[in-house]
């Protein structure tokens, strides 16, 4: 696969060096806290996301035995917080068998990221992390992220390229989703073809996104049983963007800077508590932040 490694990742052939995570973890900390201004890397961004359960973090980890230690892979997985208890599992990394493997260990840095209270400020967040670990000599960076609500929308459109991942008895949440996720789609992917009904989300799926000018491919594969894994590994590594899923990107990082702008203008948590004890308006905080 190294030619087309080559091909798809500008920086490949940075090597294997000893990856120091305890410092690299510390400055993935303060990036979050505000702390400290992150480092603009050039390399590829791969935007994996689904519903829970239809075995992305399995694929992720079959995808990681594929691409090291080859490639430096970093792997950000954005991990919803409860609104009540404002916890999160942060459990991505359970799955990750490839990180149980010395030849590869090496090659791979995973952490997960909470969207905790905050949940507008996720994605520049993340994109800044990304930016970050891609000037730490990673070849590319994985955003894992659940495709259901504005905020993991929003993640994944920072990624250059979006794979959105569906599995067998999903139902008619295939209809509920493409006027969300899927339109940023670059490569749709079938997981769990072992089990029956596949075959069947292959075809829904096939039907749907024909509507479109310019359809995904769809792809079917078995992160469990290895069918289809090496083919996709390399599609993503020369994978193209679709005019209208990098239009639709567009505006969703336009939103994200509009977010921005207005998150880091105002105390967050104050106006939140402000607004909450009758002090302010949101139409008052509004417009103290233009």
């Amino acid at each position: 696969m190294n030619a087309e490694l080559a091909q798809a990742t500008p920086g490949f052939g940075k090597g294997c060096d000893y990856l120091d995570r305890r410092a690299l973890a510390k400055e993935i900390t303060s990036i979050e806290e505000g702390l400290l201004k992150p480092e603009v890397g050039q390399g590829l961004i791969i935007g994996i996301t689904g519903a829970p359960g239809v075995g992305k973090s399995c694929l992720i980890d079959a995808l990681l035995h594929r691409w090291t230690p080859e490639l430096k892979v970093a792997v950000l997985a954005v991990d919803p917080s409860s609104p009540i208890s404002g916890g999160a599992l942060l459990g991505d990394r359970i799955r990750m068998t490839a990180l149980d493997d010395s030849e590869r260990s090496e090659s791979i840095y995973l952490r997960s990221i909470a969207t905790r209270s905050a949940s507008g400020s996720t994605p520049y967040i993340v994109s800044d992390l990304c930016s970050h670990l891609l000037a730490r000599d990673f070849d590319l960076v994985i955003i894992e992220t659940v495709g259901a609500g504005q905020a993991e929308i929003r993640c994944a459109a920072i990624a250059d390229r979006i794979i959105v991942i569906e599995g067998p008895g999903r139902g008619d949440g295939v209809q509920a989703e493409k006027a969300g996720i899927l339109e940023l789609a670059d490569l749709v992917v079938v997981n769990k073809c072992d089990l029956s009904g596949a075959d069947v989300v292959v075809n829904q799926l096939s039907i749907s996104l024909d509507l479109d000018i310019e359809p995904p491919a769809v792809h079917k594969v078995s992160a469990l049983k290895g069918d289809g894994i090496e083919q996709l590994a390399k599609t993503i590594l020369t994978l193209k963007q679709r005019t209208t899923s990098e239009k639709a990107r567009i505006r969703e990082r336009l939103m994200i800077a509009n977010e921005r702008r207005f998150i880091e203008g105002i105390d967050f948590e104050a106006a939140i508590n402000s607004i909450h004890c009758g002090q302010s308006t949101i139409e008052g905080i509004m417009e103290r932040s233009r």
